[in-house]
């Protein structure tokens, strides 16, 4: 029989064999004269059809024996929905095609890793398909109405949600100020590699997420993602303290000025390592997803023209999150920069407070916090141009939570107020020694 594409075969060269899944060919300029192979480690080779001697048929495809089968309820299980807003955890591979498809139902979750079955009832649902980059903030508003109405089922353990990447930090940080008087653990997960590849994380920090959302005692948004490069543990960052630190790295989410809450190992152990979480309990969680579109993030950086803050200004934004420098400094407030007057902030930052936009300084530093008394140009900021300073949030909290709070309010001393107030444990009155680098 001729080998088809899912099937098993040894390809025979000149030199070598090669043995894996023929994977199918579609005829881009990449893979012209060449023939696919997955190894056994999960990744793919291209061999040159010239030193190809012969493809022998080892066996033909089957299909999974638990793909298609309806998933049993058990009485002693909890129930953990599984809700996808993209990314590629939330995706198998298809070797007849070679894609990489979407798998939003639970058995296609369970047919991808079996032992899901046995940590909980899954129910699994796709509720957007975006890629994270794509997200804007009325997605993050239907979000939070999604995720509230699973939590206030009774049944419901704990809520599990699929995201991209790249701007997940963002959505858990919207999740933790739209969600209020949370009850259970809403747990986002995701995966840095592809999940039809050997080094994939995927399926580590989703079966972590489950145990999390089954059994973690907390009432928190939180990100349940591999705390190393290996598969050792994940562990679960509270969702106004996490970012994504590195492009491509499986233990790429870190927490920032704050341990972990927890690890969790893939047998279901969970070790607490900070304790400074809100408990699960019965409250019924409201919706508070109100937020001001209007609202920007901007980093300094040296000759930066201050005419950018004009855009702002014309188009009435209402509130802007600088990421200054180091403490919080921004250009232009000392002496010497009076001779670079298009590169000062000062002037543009009086044209703001003006026109009665908020000014929060953070700071791109990332760790530690900012403050407005250290140095003189500091308190200029804050005593004379009334900014607002974000204490020991990153700048995308900050960001994050100014829209919430503009939501809300646009009187300054109000913003003010809310602005300083912890709501979701992204202030930190002290910063351990351990909240650095973990």
């Amino acid at each position: 029989m001729k080998p088809e594409p899912g099937d098993i075969v040894e390809v025979h060269t000149d030199k070598e064999t090669y043995r894996g899944i023929l994977m199918p060919r579609p005829g881009t300029f990449f893979d012209k004269g060449y023939v696919a192979v997955k190894l056994d480690n999960g990744y793919n080779i291209g061999i040159d059809e010239k030193r190809i001697k012969k493809i022998e048929l080892i066996s033909k495809y089957q299909k999974p024996a638990a793909e298609g089968k309806k998933i049993q309820h058990q009485k002693n299980l909890p129930t953990v929905p599984i809700l996808s807003f993209g990314g590629t955890i939330s995706s198998k591979i298809d070797y007849r095609t070679g894609g990489v498809s979407a798998a939003y139902t639970a058995e296609d979750f369970v047919a991808m890793m079996p032992e899901l079955a046995s940590v909980a009832n899954l129910r699994a649902e796709q509720l957007m398909k975006l890629m994270s980059e794509d997200m804007v903030p009325e997605h993050w508003q239907s979000m939070a109405e999604i995720i509230a109405d699973e939590l206030n089922k009774d049944e419901v353990s704990g809520v599990i949600i699929t995201h991209g990447t790249d701007t997940l930090h963002f959505s858990t940080a919207a999740m933790s100020f739209f969600l209020r008087d949370l009850n259970k653990p809403v747990v986002f997960t995701a995966a840095q590699r592809s999940i039809d590849r050997g080094s994939s994380d995927a399926f580590s920090n989703l079966l972590c997420a489950v145990h999390a959302a089954a059994k973690f005692d907390g009432a928190a948004v939180i990100t349940c993602l591999h705390g190393t490069t290996n598969d050792d543990y994940c562990i679960l960052n509270r969702g106004t303290k996490v970012r994504k630190m590195h492009t491509s790295r499986r233990d790429a989410f870190r927490p920032i000025n704050e341990l972990p809450l927890a690890k969790v190992y893939e047998n279901g152990q969970i070790e607490i390592l900070n304790d400074s979480y809100n408990k699960k309990n019965n409250r019924k969680v409201e919706v508070d997803n109100k937020f001001e579109t209007k609202t920007a993030l901007v980093y300094v950086y040296p000759g930066m023209d201050n005419e950018v803050f004009d855009y702002y200004i014309k188009n009435k934004f209402k509130g802007v999150v600088i990421a200054g420098t180091g403490l919080g400094h921004v250009p232009g407030l000392s002496e010497i920069a009076k001779s670079y007057p298009k590169n000062s902030l000062l002037k543009k930052i009086k044209e703001m407070n003006d026109a009665g936009i908020a000014v929060v300084i953070a700071s791109q530093a990332i760790y530690g916090r900012v403050h407005p008394y250290v140095y003189t140009n500091l308190r200029r900021l804050s005593m004379e141009l009334n900014c607002i300073f974000a204490e020991d949030m990153t700048p995308e909290t900050a960001y994050v939570k100014l829209g919430w709070v503009l939501g809300h309010t646009n009187k300054m001393e109000e913003v003010r107020k809310m602005m300083i107030t912890n709501y979701a444990g992204e202030i930190n009155e002290r910063i351990g020694e351990k909240g650095f680098l973990y």
